[in-house]
């Protein structure tokens, strides 16, 4: 295993050393990851998604063009016929733009593509360093990149007294509250933009800056009127081109000096940029309710027997629409073992979620490469100085306004910090098993596209997605990963202890399903995949490799190392 992950760390860096980042000379490489943390094809893998974001965006300056003139009617003015498809054709190209970071080589997209239901485009990132790497190569974050189908459907955060939970809210921890522009969803795609770790800028500003000579410029200008008549300062170039972070700007959030008539214009300019996003991911170029399930509620698809065994065993003995809503009652339940739902579907467009937040006691996963950046890179900039020992507390840390999270907006919530530590979005369950046509599955043997699950990618398969919601309390070990003892397979026969052990939810853990049963399940969690009624938009453009081989319990263990090995790694980098 030692040999195998040094091969890996010199192919990484034998590419490293002819990769130069489009549009400009690269930064030094940061790489402080044990061998084994980085993928041996990242390179050649975020070329692939680069010329995949480009083929899109083709499409959406296309769909531009080929828009009717403006047609502004009424008061207020309303763009008529022709609004929506300028919104959603705006949110395309925003989304699709590599412009839009200090190096020119990251979008919103380059980690989340369509053909992945809008999550990780990379199956080895999925399977190794967890996290995408952002502008500056090799910074990442510390989460997977989380699916935004149906993000828009999410409300903003609330406290529910009643049922002394939270509810709403975007990204993993809830930081995305959408107190501000009322939309959790348009908020959360405010922060990539100026994350350390993903875009990168160093500015909001900077937003306005680079739009202020994007080809659709004109589009922009339509659909929301902003001036962009912004005296920019000499040096915005190089701000601009400086990744957030940077030991230069003294930990300033506006390095760009503007006045105080052009900053509330690039901050108007930022409002809309997130507004325009969430458009198009409330759109059906994102989330179109095309799945065999909304065939199946408008009476147009038949499940098959597996698919109805284990739909009734998500709604009954599995408890899953406890928290993945579908708009049934959950019958029989753990806590009603003789209930029945004769009831017709309540909803005609379930988003199986109910918006709110649980800590489900994943364990710890040592190869997120959060844990190992624990050295300044070239721009005098350190992620995690805590190395190992970080914690992800979820929402527990945003109510804190702690460490990596983002400044919580109200007060009142932060006595509920405690009882919300380790908790975690409830993500729907839509387009969970969503993959390129030509790896039609995330599930070994394949032809299958590797897919990561949860916040902390530990999952490997929906089979081990299900398995752990089953047995996670019956075989739960007091281990770390890849250290589970002879005689047992991990994620199969042995689960590492919780990163997280307080707050538990303890409706899930010993459920009882048979090794059929887990399987129906999945494939009830198949029927969920869009593109069923008509074809998803942009599932084709994968351009990438199918995996084969091996077994879905046990996927992804030949990538498993140690944690106390990886420890050890990372004290001799």
């Amino acid at each position: 295993m030692a040999l195998a992950a040094a091969c890996v760390t010199i192919a990484v860096a034998m590419f490293i050393s002819s990769h130069i980042v489009h549009g400009q000379s690269a930064p030094t490489v940061y790489n402080p990851y044990p061998p084994g943390i980085l993928p041996a094809d990242l390179n050649s893998e975020i070329a692939r998604v680069q010329r995949e974001i480009k083929g899109i965006e083709s499409h959406y300056l296309a769909a531009w063009h080929a828009l009717p003139p403006p047609n502004l009617q009424g008061n207020p003015p309303t763009l008529q016929d022709s609004g929506y498809a300028a919104v959603r054709i705006l949110g395309g190209l925003l989304n699709y733009d590599l412009n839009i970071s200090p190096f020119k080589n990251i979008a919103c997209s380059s980690c989340h593509m369509p053909y992945a239901g809008f999550s990780g485009p990379i199956p080895s990132v999925n399977l190794t360093m967890i996290a995408y790497p952002g502008t500056v190569h090799f910074r990442a974050g510390k989460r997977t990149a989380q699916r935004y189908t149906y993000s828009s459907r999410f409300p903003v955060l609330e406290y529910n007294s009643t049922q002394a939970a939270f509810f709403g809210g975007n990204f993993w921890d809830a930081r995305s509250t959408g107190y501000k522009l009322q939309s959790a969803d348009a908020e959360q795609a405010q922060h990539p933009p100026v994350d350390t770790q993903e875009m990168g800028f160093p500015d909001t500003a900077c937003i306005a800056f680079r739009l202020s000579t994007a080809e659709y410029l004109p589009l922009f200008e339509t659909v929301w009127g902003d001036s962009f008549d912004i005296a920019w300062p000499s040096d915005t170039a190089t701000i601009c081109a400086t990744p957030g972070g940077a030991a230069t700007f003294g930990g300033s959030a506006t390095p760009i000096q503007l006045s105080a008539g052009d900053r509330t214009k690039a901050n108007n300019i930022y409002d809309h940029w997130g507004q325009s996003i969430s458009f198009l991911e409330s759109s059906d170029d994102v989330s179109p309710f095309t799945s065999k399930f909304d065939a199946y509620l408008a009476g147009k698809y038949t499940l098959t027997a597996d698919e109805k065994a284990g739909y009734n065993l998500f709604r009954g003995k599995a408890n899953c629409n406890s928290c993945h809503l579908d708009g049934r009652s959950t019958a029989p339940s753990p806590t009603a073992p003789s209930a029945r739902d004769t009831g017709t579907a309540a909803s005609t467009a379930p988003v199986f979620t109910c918006f709110g937040y649980a800590n489900l006691g994943l364990p710890k996963n040592p190869r997120d490469a959060f844990y190992y950046q624990t050295t300044p890179d070239s721009f005098g900039f350190t992620a995690n100085p805590a190395g190992f020992t970080y914690t992800d507390f979820g929402l527990g840390t945003f109510l804190r306004s702690g460490f990596g999270a983002a400044p919580n907006p109200n007060s009142a919530w932060r006595q509920f910090a405690a009882s919300s530590d380790g908790q975690m979005q409830t993500s729907t369950a839509r387009d969970v098993a969503l993959a390129p046509p030509q790896c039609p599955t995330t599930e070994a043997p394949g032809p299958y596209f590797q897919k990561e699950f949860f916040h902390n990618g530990y999952i490997k398969s929906l089979k081990q997605l299900v398995h752990f919601y089953n047995t996670r309390d019956k075989y739960r070990m007091a281990v770390e990963s890849g250290e589970c003892p002879a005689g047992t397979v991990e994620r199969v026969t042995c689960w590492p202890a919780a990163e997280v052990p307080q707050n538990q939810d303890m409706t899930i853990g010993d459920l009882g399903l048979t090794d059929t049963e887990e399987n129906q399940i999945v494939a009830f969690l198949q029927t969920l995949s869009d593109g069923f009624t008509k074809p998803y938009p942009f599932v084709g453009t994968y351009t990438g490799a199918c995996m084969t081989g091996g077994t879905a319990a046990t996927q992804g263990n030949s990538t498993l190392i140690p944690a106390s090995v990886l420890r050890q790694l990372a004290k001799q980098q």
